[in-house]
């Protein structure tokens, strides 16, 4: 601790400067270092993945859903689309200016905000459109895409409107396509596009449906990007279904259509399944590339990289219209580097006084969720549970990260602090179903407990299985509110969507504990990983979790 807290006092008089160290993951990294690279590219959750090139021709940024979590609209950047690092998000809270709004996502909103966004890089600016399904189009946008971005505007009232893209025309007029999302219009499979104001704020045209898919193989048409390209008009979007589905290209001479169109990408005779919705570029070296997401279920919607053959007048995308799992590197001056090796922060020592780029919370973010210390750890305070709660799906300070690998290992080493009788804090794996392995309080003691839930988001009641009895590492020696504290360390073990759990007294002999559980997605992602810190009593203080590093390593099996 002492090593920690020296650390912290150097960074604390260098805030300004602070950067993040190049980062390699131990569990997945696509890039073969010999010119070649696996897909995927990001094998974590970056659903309905957009991507542009940015002002120097050699700086690529993508971003994605991110729905109900917060920070939302990850910005990632790589410099040759395989390395990926996060460099930021573009919102810090949903829908920051807005109090109504804000406090509407105070509490979790599941599956809900942020849908399908689209980033473009246009007159010296980044712009990410996305659509809300309840509350309509919004839009953000900066010059500097690692810096801060404008709050978010609503240039569309309405409900039903998904997956936005613009597309600044020659001519300097600005036209938008989208999806509309059944569950909210009652219909769906159909493309609108309409004309905006020239600087995308303002809709100065009524839309026009440019594409149905309905009663065809084209159905669930969503997802759209726009583009032109040598005088044609192009819009790629999925078709076909989420898991199943393909992707389709099609053209027109006018922004609104009539469209013909072709499947250019889809599985074939491959494993990865359905293959669509992502993001097209064209690279300073002449090349063109498709990122796009494979959705592997509880582990989410992971970013695959295909090549793109515009040969036939047609963006064929893989190699001949089926995905590539192992390929050459796009061009660029970093193709070779070994240096250029890098990936989505994971791991994390807590020792900087900012919360990692790999966090989101599960709802606008309360300082009373938790906050950095001086001391070289991160806080979790314990959640209020509501009366007659049943399970975690109402707790917003779920503090989760996402699934990294197929296979890999989480440990970490946190002190539980406890208040009031009931108070406990430890890690979970969430999703619709949920298991986490926690130290509670139980008079001047601490029981470890195994917390599962079935169906979560059907308000089914969680169990709860007693581990151990531990008696508590230290107490205060103060007559006022004093707290009494449990060190310990946990661990999680995923391999083929199961999770096994085990916990140390020291960090060096770990002891499986509890049942084995398969992980589920959650609502519209993947299932994540992180801390859960809770009670029940609604008037005692609170308890807290001090998170003093996690890791995330190859399993040992």
């Amino acid at each position: 601790m002492k090593l920690k807290m020296l650390k912290l006092i150097c960074l604390l008089s260098v805030i300004p400067a602070i950067t993040c160290a190049q980062y390699k993951s131990e569990v997945w990294s696509p890039d073969n270092g010999d010119g070649t690279y696996t897909n995927p590219v990001i094998n974590a959750d970056y659903s309905d993945p957009d991507v542009c090139v940015g002002a120097s021709g050699e700086d690529y940024y993508m971003t994605a859903s991110s729905f109900n979590c917060i920070p939302g609209l990850p910005i990632l950047h790589s410099k040759d689309l395989v390395n990926w690092e996060i460099i930021g998000h573009a919102l810090t809270s949903l829908y920051e200016g807005d109090a109504e709004l804000e406090k509407h996502f105070s509490t979790p909103q599941h599956g809900n905000g942020v849908w399908a966004p689209s980033i473009r890089y246009h007159d010296g600016w980044y712009y990410i459109y996305w659509g809300d399904p309840d509350f309509g189009v919004y839009m953000v946008k900066t010059q500097d895409p690692a810096g801060k971005w404008e709050k978010p505007l609503c240039v569309i009232k309405g409900q039903g409107y998904i997956d936005t893209c613009p597309l600044w025309d020659d001519d300097g007029r600005c036209y938008l396509v989208n999806a509309w999302a059944n569950s909210r219009s009652k219909f769906a499979s159909v493309l609108t596009v309409r004309e905006m104001s020239a600087d995308g704020t303002i809709p100065i045209g009524q839309p026009v449906i440019v594409f149905d898919g309905n009663g065809t193989e084209n159905r669930t048409c969503e997802g759209p990007k726009f583009y032109k390209r040598n005088g044609w008009y192009w819009i790629m979007c999925p078709a076909g279904g989420v898991p199943t589905g393909f992707q389709l290209a099609m053209r027109s001479k006018s922004p609104y259509g009539p469209y013909e169109s072709k499947i250019v990408l889809a599985q074939g005779n491959t494993p990865i399944n359905g293959p669509h919705q992502g993001g097209w570029v064209q690279t300073k070296y002449g090349e063109d590339w498709f990122l796009h997401f494979q959705d592997k279920e509880a582990y989410g919607r992971v970013v695959h990289l295909n090549p793109v053959d515009w040969s036939s007048g047609w963006p064929v995308m893989g190699n001949n219209g089926q995905p590539v799992t192992t390929y050459r590197k796009p061009k660029s001056s970093t193709v070779y580097s070994q240096n250029a090796i890098v990936n989505p922060v994971e791991s994390d020592e807590f020792n900087l006084p900012l919360i990692g780029r790999q966090w989101q919370w599960q709802a606008n973010y309360d300082e009373k969720f938790g906050v950095p210390t001086a001391f070289g750890t991160f806080r979790i305070y314990t959640y209020k549970l509501s009366n007659g709660w049943k399970n975690f799906w109402e707790v917003p300070n779920l503090l989760l990260q996402k699934t990294p690998a197929d296979e890999f290992t989480v440990i970490t080493k946190i002190r539980m602090t406890s208040k009031a009788d009931g108070q406990f804090g430890g890690l979970i794996m969430m999703g619709l179903d949920y298991s986490a392995i926690v130290v509670k309080r139980v008079g001047r003691q601490f029981q470890l407990i195994q917390m599962t839930c079935q169906a979560a988001d059907k308000g089914n009641p969680q169990t709860e299985n007693v581990i151990a009895t531990l008696e508590p590492t230290a107490e205060d020696k103060t007559d006022y509110k004093p707290g009494i504290h449990r060190d310990i360390f946990l661990r999680l073990t995923v391999s083929h969507s199961k999770v096994r759990f085990a916990w140390s007294q020291n960090g060096k002999k770990f002891t499986d504990c509890g049942e084995e559980f398969l992980m589920k997605e959650g609502k519209w992602i993947g299932a994540k990983f992180g801390f859960i810190s809770a009670e029940t009593d609604p008037k005692c203080d609170r308890g807290w979790v001090d998170a003093d590093w996690i890791r995330v390593t190859r399993p040992d099996f």
